[in-house]
This record gives structure tokens, C-alpha cells and sequence, in this order.
């Protein structure tokens, strides 16, 4: 069993998911840590509560993000269609990327 060599356009969607990933994964941990922390900039809070919110806010934002990153990523690679052909099967082999027919199996 062999793998085919990625195209540049595969190579540019994968570049655009994991941009895609990172984004929102910015953005999530940014709405969640503001509103775990916005009551700390809003209201006078002790001290201690204020550093527990802060911490609070950054390590679940952060965990959120990481989650995010790997929940778009795996979506992703399990769209695609899969990569692996056999050289001597006429379903997946490149013969039948040539005619055009064949479906290709997933394994």
C-alpha cells in the first residue's frame, strides 16, 4: 500500500483549515476569558477573587482553545477523502483515477 504525494491545492485547503482553526480558536478563548473575568473589571471584587478569576478565565479559555483546534483539525482530516491507493486494485488504484470511474474505499 502507498500514499499519493498531497497536490498544492490539498496542501493550500489544509493550510486554510488550520488558519481557520487558530482563528476561532483566538476568538473563543478571548469570549470566554472576558466573561469569566468581566466581573472582576466590572465590580470591586477582594483581591483573592479577582486572581481566582483571572486564573479561572486563562486556563479554561486556553483549555477551550487547544479543544477548538483539535476538534476542526480532526473534522477536517476526517472529511478528506482517503489518501491511501493500492497500485495493482482497478477501484482505487491510479488507473481508475484515469477512466474516471472506480470509487475509491475507505480503510
Amino acid at each position: 500500500m502507498t500514499t499519493r504525494r498531497r497536490t498544492q491545492a490539498e496542501r493550500d485547503a489544509m493550510t486554510v483549515e488550520i488558519g481557520y482553526a487558530l482563528l476561532t480558536a483566538c476568538l473563543l478563548g478571548a469570549v470566554v476569558f472576558a466573561a469569566l473575568v468581566w466581573p472582576a473589571a466590572v465590580w470591586h471584587l477582594p483581591p483573592a477573587t479577582e486572581r481566582i478569576l483571572l486564573t479561572a478565565g486563562a486556563v479554561i479559555a486556553g483549555t477551550l482553545a487547544v479543544l477548538r483546534v483539535i476538534h476542526v483539525l480532526w473534522r477536517y482530516d476526517r472529511q478528506r477523502p482517503s489518501r491511501t491507493t493500492r497500485p495493482g486494485d482497478p477501484e482505487t488504484g491510479p488507473e481508475a483515477e484515469g477512466r474516471g470511474q472506480g470509487r475509491k474505499r475507505r480503510g
